[in-house]
């Protein structure tokens, strides 16, 4: 059965990458794709971006600021995860660290690919994101069963995600594993349909 860890709620400092139109080969460069196993990428995420051309950290980027270090929320500019399509990207951020990405936009196809992965991608309005933009480090926790963000002054943000990639997030599958879990029921179906031919 495919399966990812469940994921009920998200507690933690956000790290903030302002940039706009972070696309999927920035996330993972392209070269890194080879491989089929989950884990391993995390040391690959924003590789040409997070380090320098010696391979020390570039104190430049943002994630390697020691503010940012242990965030497992990302709050990211415009538009991210835009550019191809490939599961390599989730599985990258979550072998960083990196269990929730929030923006007020994020590519459909990577939004899909992240949610079937265990990485939750929310989307906010601009000025929910622009509050969290303007505050990095902010302490957030996510309850994914009630879809709310609560803030540290006692308020709350609220989020909207489909019950399908909820119901999966919380039970720590994908969507090939929600059909595995239904074997039971599928196989009386067809007996059914077998005797009534």
């Amino acid at each position: 059965m495919s399966t990812n860890s469940p994921l009920t709620y998200v507690h933690s400092r956000t790290a903030v990458l302002r940039d706009e139109n972070i696309d999927t080969d920035r996330i993972i460069p392209a070269r890194f794709l080879t491989t089929t196993q989950r884990t391993g990428l995390g040391r690959h995420c924003f590789e040409d971006w997070r380090y320098a051309a010696d391979g020390s950290d570039n104190p430049a980027f943002a994630l390697n600021q020691p503010s940012a270090r242990g965030c497992a929320i990302l709050v990211a500019g415009r538009n991210f995860g835009c550019g191809s399509s490939r599961e390599h990207a989730p599985w990258a951020l979550l072998d960083y660290g990196i269990q929730a990405v929030i923006s007020n936009e994020i590519a459909d196809i990577f939004r899909g690919n992240a949610l079937k992965n265990g990485l939750l991608a929310i989307v906010l309005s601009d000025a929910e994101h622009r509050w969290l933009l303007d505050n990095p480090g902010v302490e957030l926790r996510i309850d994914i069963a009630d879809s709310t963000i609560r803030l540290p002054d006692g308020g709350s943000i609220r989020f909207a995600l489909d019950a399908f990639a909820r119901h999966c997030l919380l039970n720590g599958v994908d969507q090939m594993g929600f059909l595995l879990q239904q074997d039971a029921d599928i196989a009386a179906y067809e007996h059914r349909m077998e005797n009534a031919a």
